[in-house]
């Protein structure tokens, strides 16, 4: 019996890293990535949300390493900022071979979701982070206030390796970016977290 678990659990696991070989769908990672730099707290600037961070306010990764492992802690807000914070965790590891830029993370078990760093700054002060599909992404920042000329410039990076630009949406960081130019608007945040 556990030997047809583990054979199950293996099979399973292959067929979730299906896409391992295209490394996410024939997307350009970074050359390289030195997780001891990329360690740390991401504030995300802008995204293409997925459904966990629409109307989010306030978000931010927290990525760390433990025993050689992924561990990424998503926190944000629920409209405004006044809201509770709200996280989840993700838990994966690094794919072999991808110059630490390919990702399959958790949420729970057996679902794994590819995690494709596109671009790291030099300084590691910014990341830009796709998905397979395209249909995700993250303009990512060490500091919670992106200027608009590097802010675009990014955009300028999704856009070449084929992203729709005019689906990503500012994030506010600060009460005062909710419903300025370029940043959701509260009523759009209202809709979307209620």
């Amino acid at each position: 019996m556990r030997r047809w678990l583990r054979s199950a659990v293996l099979v399973l696991c292959l067929a979730g890293l299906s896409d391992c070989t295209t490394f996410g769908t024939h997307q350009a990672l970074a050359p390289h990535v030195d997780l001891s730099r990329y360690a740390g707290r991401w504030y995300i600037i802008a995204n293409i949300p997925y459904f966990a961070e629409r109307g989010k306010v306030g978000s931010y990764f927290d990525v760390t390493f433990p025993e050689g492992k992924v561990r990424d802690v998503y926190a944000g807000r629920d409209g405004s900022f006044s809201a509770p914070l709200s996280q989840f965790v993700m838990h994966g590891y690094v794919v072999p071979g991808t110059g630490n830029a390919y990702w399959r993370e958790s949420p729970f078990w057996p679902v794994y979701l590819s995690y494709l760093i596109l671009y790291v700054s030099p300084d590691y002060s910014t990341a830009l982070v796709g998905y397979p599909g395209r249909g995700y992404g993250w303009v990512l920042s060490r500091q919670p206030r992106m200027d608009t000329a590097t802010y675009r410039a990014l955009l300028d990076r999704f856009a070449a390796a084929g992203y729709d630009v005019s689906r990503f949406r500012r994030v506010p960081q600060f009460p005062d970016q909710i419903g300025a130019p370029g940043f959701e608007s509260e009523l759009s945040l209202l809709k979307t977290s209620s």
